[in-house]
């Protein structure tokens, strides 16, 4: 049998959760119990367990003070689910009012052989309308034999009226401690080697889930064939040794602006096989960190001097492009690309390296977006021995020249962020080599972004978003920016 029904919490006192306890320990003692409780809170956080734990404590034979003594028939039948007189119901399955209207005529029936019956209702938020209606009408007047536990991992799907009339309990996620508990009590039954440095890495995988740590420990039983389990055993197996070290070099790296070499180490995670959504979600989770420093919540002192460079607004700006990007793994060819897109994006449009926006700030023109044959151009008449007028007229006439393809080239970036933003984070990345009413020349500084342009449906917005700024169809090619190239 599985570890997390193994050994399932079977009285108050195996709960990990110490509010919860205390919670359940005051209202059991008490001589009115409530008839009916709802128990709110994420997955795997014990809400059904401590379901049973109330049906067998109020019906044990042998109680006492409040814990049920697991030995008499009725709490061992519990244990078993074959107690006829307490019922577990799946609100996913049973949502509808006929099955409600069904509870309603059963529940007038006393007991068949317990002190009380108890309906368990799971993922009671599933439940339509009518039915929470019908159910709302036995809750007012509840027969005194009978006692109702609602369970649900979404809480704000539950009708006020019927949570208004329940002992509310609420399981929050688990704390490394509350875990470690929790596994250290596995380890003792189970006669396991393992520290406890290696616990609390299981619990930080854990996700604040009993159950998910309980089946990560498990896992990792498996793996370790006998040996004794220790940290750098758990991280090699779950691939999260450095995790910690990686997240905060690109943090490093995205605060310097440093595309490249965020680049390269997005390539090293790839090479080593990681999860990109994991790597992705503690970015943000750094992130989020940073931003309630520097507001003055959470630590006061930074957990790493890397990223001091961030302000809020970058912060802010980093949070929605990595928001973006993990939404988009799931359809993306390469999980690497859509982080890859953000750093290049982000590198680009804060001057990394050397965007039009880096253009536009220089006193003098950079060239960048001019065209070689433009440029040619000037210099032959510059070395015209011709008249003064000659000269003149053709600066004159260059200055706009120059102004209308910067001003092409950012209202085709712009019009094309509306169609897809990873698209126009690759064209800031890369140059407008030449362009005139008929013909289009991007030049990508790398390969993956000449790859990335030549796609059949991104060629298609970029066909259709420069006739739509031009008024004309333009012909359109990418080339690739030759090292040493100018």
């Amino acid at each position: 049998m599985v570890f997390y029904r193994k050994y399932r919490p079977q009285k108050i006192e195996d709960l990990d959760s110490e509010e919860v306890r205390d919670l359940l320990s005051s209202v059991l003692s008490s001589k009115d119990i409530a008839h009916a409780f709802l128990f709110t809170g994420p997955k795997g956080l014990g809400k059904t367990s401590a379901a049973r734990i109330v049906a067998k404590a109020v019906n044990c034979e042998k109680r006492k003070g409040v814990e049920p003594c697991n030995t008499c028939d009725q709490c061992i039948s519990i244990t078993n689910g074959t107690n006829i007189d307490v019922l577990e119901i799946d609100g996913a399955s049973n949502r509808g009012i006929d099955e409600v209207r069904d509870l309603r005529e059963k529940i007038r029936l006393a007991p068949a052989r317990a002190r009380r019956k108890v309906y368990i209702i799971d993922e009671v938020h599933m439940l339509t309308t009518e039915a929470f209606n019908a159910l709302l009408k036995t809750l007012e007047e509840p027969p005194g034999h009978v006692i109702f536990v609602l369970c649900t991992t979404e809480p704000h799907k539950v009708p006020a009226t019927i949570a208004s009339r329940c002992f509310h309990i609420t399981f929050k996620k688990a704390t490394v401690e509350e875990l470690v508990r929790s596994f250290e009590r596995i380890v003792k039954k189970e006669k396991l080697e393992i520290n406890k440095e290696a616990l609390e890495f299981i619990a930080s995988l854990s996700d604040g889930s009993f159950r998910d740590g309980s089946k990560i420990l498990e896992e990792i039983t498996l793996f370790s064939k006998g040996k004794k389990i220790t940290r750098e055993f758990v991280e090699e197996k779950y691939k999260r040794s450095n995790i910690k070290d990686q997240v905060l070099k690109m943090i490093e790296f995205l605060s310097e602006k440093n595309a490249p070499a965020g680049l390269r180490l997005v390539a090293e995670i790839a090479d080593q096989g990681m999860d990109f959504k994991y790597i992705i979600e503690q970015l943000i989770s750094e992130l989020h960190e940073m931003l309630l420093a520097q507001v003055g919540i959470g630590e006061s002192e930074p957990r790493s001097n890397r990223g001091q460079k961030l302000e809020i607004e970058e912060i802010k700006e980093l949070v929605e492009l990595l928001s973006k990007a993990h939404g988009e793994l799931k359809y993306a060819v390469l999980s690497q690309m859509p982080l890859e897109l953000v750093i290049v994006e982000w590198g680009l449009a804060k001057g990394a390296l050397g965007s039009s926006r880096r253009l536009n700030d220089s006193p003098e023109p950079s060239g960048n977006t001019r065209s070689v044959d433009e440029k040619a151009s000037l210099h032959a008449a510059l070395s015209n021995v011709g008249s003064e007028k000659t000269v003149k007229s053709t600066f004159r006439a260059e200055a706009p020249r120059a102004a209308v393809v910067d001003n092409f080239w950012q209202e085709l970036i712009n019009k094309v962020k509306a169609y897809n933003h990873s698209i126009a984070g690759v064209l800031r990345g890369c140059i407008l080599k030449s362009y005139d009413s008929k013909k289009l020349v991007i030049e990508a500084k790398y390969k993956f972004h000449k790859e990335k342009l030549e796609e059949k449906k991104t060629r298609e917005i970029l066909r259709k978003v420069s006739e739509e700024i031009a008024g004309s169809p333009i012909a359109i090619s990418v080339v690739l920016k030759m090292e040493g190239g100018v």
